[in-house]
């Protein structure tokens, strides 16, 4: 993306990840399918630090957050709708085909045709955009460039000392350990919410509960929801019925990314932005897992938790371009996007092999929000230069707005 073409690389990941997702509706064995998710994982791993070094070519340092709070935007609503067109495509077998190969076929298709659309209506930079003046596109490069100048005099590096540098390793270790909490809480949402409906609803069945329930609700309009929790005592909670509990954490995820990327950028912070989202991330994960609650308070922590779940990623992205040159930010995004990936597999495993020894959702959830609160320690050792405000302005234009 740096040297190359970010249009054309772009292109390549898509139809390779689109074909490879719908190349998983063909495994008929073990082996295929660990072939065919180590092709899917090739092909994908260059795209989002791809896009975050896309973003240095087109945005200023204070527009930054908000154009990375435009890309994390979508993570709560794919997960949200995800689940739902997943949970429906399951359900059908058209023209002979199980459902779970369906998931796979139609899922994957809208990658091969945006790569299409990337191919053709992308611009690798400002210079190239032709929907740009020329005027806008000589004041956006100049801008630009200026920028580089600052951070370059602020104390960047070379890209040979890149992986040398403390900077980049506490930004590693920080996503690292956020993630290990961050992707495991995600994969494990839906039996954690399963599993504290369950628990809750017995207090919720009786009467000095619910009643309390009603009372903290304060309205009749939310007597209903949440009277029906009472309900489920009876019985396990369906996979409709979670879902739609799980829905408002994503909702609160999104508030959360439009509001940090609005306030990091207008106030030229971004390192506390983020330890703030990581560290209340974890707090209200473990609140909500605390013993002796009604329902309505575990939902709340949870809508909570969802916010600084999503409020977090804006700001940290924005760090290592902040002192960092171009060609060793281009290296260090990889590299700390490497270490993301890898929390992955460490908390989704952890949880798995926690709850085949026999421990409860509670102290699982406990435990990840552990991994919050350690990943905003690293990211609070880190030394970020001072805040760089180069008048970009200078005179009426559309400078970096435009491409926004």
């Amino acid at each position: 993306v740096e040297h190359w073409s970010a249009r054309k690389w772009f292109t390549r990941i898509l139809l390779t990840w689109g074909l490879c997702s719908m190349g998983l509706a063909l495994v008929r064995t073990p082996w295929q399918f660990y072939l065919a998710r180590f092709l899917l994982g090739v092909a994908e791993a260059g795209l989002f630090p791809g896009v975050i070094v896309y973003f240095t070519h087109w945005f200023p340092r204070a527009d930054r957050a908000r154009a990375m709070a435009g890309l994390v935007f979508g993570i709560p609503i794919s997960l949200a709708l995800g689940a739902r067109v997943s949970g429906m495509l399951l359900e059908v077998h058209w023209l002979g085909l199980a459902g779970w190969k369906w998931v796979f076929l139609v899922e994957g298709f809208p990658a091969v045709i945006l790569g299409f659309v990337v191919l053709w209506f992308l611009a690798d930079r400002p210079r190239d955009a032709r929907w740009l003046t020329p005027e806008e596109r000589r004041r956006l490069e100049q801008s630009l460039e200026e920028e580089r100048r600052l951070v370059a005099a602020a104390g960047g590096v070379t890209l040979s000392r890149a992986l040398r540098q403390p900077t980049v390793w506490l930004l590693a270790l920080g996503i690292l350990a956020t993630n290990t909490g961050g992707y495991a809480l995600l994969f494990w949402l839906p039996t954690a919410v399963k599993s504290l409906l369950t628990a809750t609803a017995q207090q919720a069945a009786l009467p000095s509960s619910t009643a309390s329930t009603v009372a903290l609700l304060g309205s009749p309009l939310g007597q209903g929801p949440f009277l029906a929790v009472s309900s489920l005592v009876a019985r396990e909670p369906s996979p409709t019925t979670v879902l739609n509990w799980m829905a408002p954490f994503y909702l609160c995820g999104l508030v959360g990314v439009w509001l940090v990327g609005q306030s990091s950028d207008r106030t030229g912070e971004y390192k506390w932005h983020c330890i703030i989202g990581q560290v209340f991330t974890g707090v209200f994960l473990a609140a909500s897992v605390a013993p002796n609650q009604s329902w309505p308070w575990v939902f709340t922590w949870l809508c909570l938790t969802g916010f600084f779940a999503y409020f977090w990623p804006p700001p940290f992205w924005v760090l290592p371009t902040l002192t960092l040159s171009a060609s060793a930010a281009a290296v260090a995004i990889g590299f700390i996007n490497i270490c993301a990936n890898l929390a992955g597999l460490i908390g989704s495993a952890a949880v798995g092999m926690m709850k085949s020894d026999g421990y409860s959702d509670r102290l699982c959830l406990f435990w990840l929000a552990g991994w919050y609160v350690l990943g905003g320690l690293f990211i609070a050792l880190l030394r970020v230069s001072p805040k760089v405000r180069p008048n970009f302005h200078q005179e009426p234009s559309c400078g970096a707005e435009t491409p926004s």
